[in-house]
């Protein structure tokens, strides 16, 4: 596949896997400034990927206009399971990465979705028996 088949493939939506990894991402940037060594938009990638990770080991609120906002979540200190043997184990406090999409990005997915979604969606009506028994009951 060709470096320009490669963008017009992720840029159409017609691709039939769900996710993009960073190698996908750097294969589509290359291709997309080819007047770039593919060793320095590779690079680029990584150091770019490399200070958003410091920051935010760093306890730093990322904020990139339009697509979204990295910061952290607390979880405090609880009890977990064991799932093999059901003992009780007392989990640590910890911070978690946390993402929040920007205005532009939610309505760019939102869109993306309502054109793919299909007119008609099937009735399920175990679902629905359930939820007007519950309401009699």
């Amino acid at each position: 596949m060709t470096q320009s088949e490669l963008i017009d493939t992720f840029d159409s939506g017609s691709v039939s896997r769900k996710h993009l990894t960073k190698s996908d991402l750097i294969d589509i940037l290359a291709a997309d400034q080819d007047h770039l060594p593919y060793k320095d938009v590779e690079e680029a990638v990584k150091k770019i990927l490399e200070r958003m990770s410091t920051a935010l080991a760093n306890g730093e609120r990322i904020e990139i206009r339009g697509f979204g906002s990295f910061s952290l979540h607390y979880r405090p200190p609880r009890f977990g399971r064991n799932p093999k043997t059901g003992e009780s184990v007392a989990l640590a406090a910890k911070y978690v990465p946390h993402f929040k999409p920007g205005k532009e990005l939610r309505d760019r997915v939102n869109q993306a979705f309502q054109k793919r979604r299909s007119p008609a969606i099937p009735e399920d009506n175990e679902a629905k028996s359930v939820l007007m028994s519950a309401e009699i009951g």
